[in-house]
């Protein structure tokens, strides 16, 4: 549908922009998270597999790089609903470390955090629907639904038959 093809796009840019800054600057982006990535990944890092990067300038080129990935594949429509959320994954923590405008003093710069916090809700928002969004084609669970009926059916049918032909079969055997 033509909507779907302008929407996705136009979605999908804010993401492709955003990894490609962070890619560009990731130290700025780094020194930015560090502070949330020590409120959080830090109290849980010990119990962390070594293999888990815990540093703030590898998961920022990590959500960089899932920004602009995910972010393409949105814009083309493919795997739009995978796409979509990888997206919300990279969203939320990015929107908690960068606009957590309820620590903020200041009455102006915590209105403008608070307004950047709200519009990326409002973007999760866009990829959770671009998420379930099956472009009228039935859902994974319904046509399981579906098809588990029209095989019950179609046994039913079946064993009707069956039997049909054992009466058959035992009356000839009689003759």
């Amino acid at each position: 549908m033509l909507i779907r093809r302008l929407a996705r796009p136009l979605l999908a840019a804010i993401f492709i922009s955003g990894g490609i800054n962070a890619l560009r600057d990731t130290g700025g982006h780094a020194k930015a998270a560090a502070p949330f990535l020590d409120k959080t990944v830090g109290k849980v890092e010990d119990s962390l597999p070594e293999q888990v990067p815990t540093d703030a300038v590898t998961l920022v080129r990590l959500d960089g790089a899932v920004k602009l990935g995910a972010g393409v594949l949105l814009a083309l429509g493919k795997a739009p609903r995978f796409a979509a959320l990888l997206l919300v994954g990279s969203t939320v923590p990015t929107t908690l470390a960068a606009h957590a405008f309820w620590e903020i003093d200041d009455p102006q710069e915590r209105a403008g955090q608070q307004i950047h916090f709200l519009k990326n809700i409002g973007l999760i928002g866009g990829l959770l629907i671009a998420a379930v969004d099956t472009e009228g084609k039935p859902s994974v669970a319904y046509r399981a639904k579906h098809g588990a009926s029209r095989v019950a059916e179609q046994t039913q049918v079946n064993a009707k038959a069956a039997k049909k032909m054992a009466r058959k079969a035992k009356r000839k055997a009689r003759r």
